[in-house]
């Protein structure tokens, strides 16, 4: 694998990190709405993917990030200083329910960690990034609610089944779900990701689909047309 992945407008390297470069950050990042936001808050950064794809979409935006893995903390620094936009995104390497800024975000992103019930992985930074022992759904929920502005919005990615899980455990709370893209690898599987939208006002779900391929590596114009601003080869 390279220790490097490039998009458009800028390069994630990614050779200090658990986590690489996968489908579900380029998703998540491509299908928050972003339009409105003054203030972005990525959650658990990794190389600062996400939190580059919004300063990408977003150019008024002030975006903060928290990364809690000191070597992922050290590589979302240096590619953010590396990119077009080093002045307009700040790193901070915290735990989320640790950290305590001086106001409110208009969005929230979060690419969590999943897995819960699954088989741990051998390596001890890549299994803590994947899997959700010291970061709970409802740790992540209070974080979230204590974060967000009155009008804001909080977008996340989880596998289906987790995603069942954590739009049940939203509803014990103030946020509501206003938005989600149920996503099928390709037609006649599953349901493999959600895609998912809060916010802390009443609100009607509304529910669309997106599939990735239609064959192995022949995706979906729905797909291209998501991440081309993006991928180099979209």
């Amino acid at each position: 694998m390279n220790n490097y992945f490039q998009f458009k407008q800028f390069t994630i390297y990614q050779d200090q990190t658990a986590m690489k470069v996968g489908t579900d950050g380029v998703l998540l990042g491509a299908w928050a709405d972003l339009s409105e936001a003054n203030t972005i808050l990525d959650i658990g950064t990794g190389t600062g993917l996400i939190a580059l794809m919004a300063a990408q979409r977003n150019p008024g935006a002030a975006i903060d990030a928290v990364e809690i893995n000191p070597a992922a903390y050290r590589q979302a620094t240096e590619n953010i200083a590396q990119s077009p936009w080093p002045e307009r995104i700040k790193v901070y390497p915290d735990s989320i329910f640790c950290y305590h800024p001086d106001k409110r975000y208009d969005h929230i992103v979060c690419n969590p960690p999943f897995f819960i019930q699954s088989t741990p992985a051998p390596d001890t930074a890549r299994n803590m990034a994947r899997h959700c022992e010291n970061f709970t759904h409802n740790a992540l929920i209070e974080a979230v609610l204590r974060l967000l502005s009155p009008t804001g919005k909080f977008s996340v990615i989880l596998p289906a089944d987790e995603a069942f899980s954590f739009i049940g455990k939203t509803r014990e709370t103030d946020l509501c779900l206003k938005r989600q893209t149920q996503i099928y690898p390709n037609p006649g599987k599953k349901i493999k990701r959600l895609l998912m939208e809060f916010v802390e006002y009443p609100c009607i779900p509304e529910t669309t689909t997106l599939t990735l391929e239609i064959s192995r590596h022949n995706y979906t114009e729905e797909y291209i047309r998501l991440t081309r601003e993006f991928y180099l080869h979209m």
